[in-house]
């Protein structure tokens, strides 16, 4: 079970580390124009909120990396599941507020580890 909750919490902090490039760095993109549905224009609008956006998420994908790394399991335990807690949280904050699928991308990734670390 540990090794699973190690690999599902690693594709979870590389899924943020996406996000984190998507949103500061490809934004006004055609690829993250895609991806998040904008107008060049509507990008271009809100390309500093996005990039904001996107730094958080990568705090998120650091945070599930030193609860990995850590020294102390433990601790890298207690660590693993606040910052899972907080993506879930942000996922549903997100699927009310702005579009349904994050619930399913962000949500439900952390939910699911995180009820395997309660197990």
């Amino acid at each position: 079970m540990k090794i699973l909750i190690i690999i599902l919490t690693s594709i979870i902090a590389i899924e943020h580390l996406g996000f984190l490039y998507l949103e500061t760095f490809l934004w006004t993109k055609p690829l993250g124009r895609k991806v998040f549905g904008n107008s060049l224009e509507d990008a271009e609008k809100t390309k500093t909120l996005a990039a904001n956006q996107g730094l958080y998420n990568g705090f998120l994908s650091a945070g599930l990396i030193w609860g990995l790394l850590h020294p102390n399991p433990a601790f890298g335990t207690q660590i693993v599941f606040f910052f899972l807690a907080c993506i879930i949280v942000a996922g549903i904050y997100g699927g009310i507020t702005a579009k349904r699928t994050i619930l399913y991308i962000q949500a439900l990734p952390a939910l699911i580890t995180a009820i395997f670390m309660l197990i």
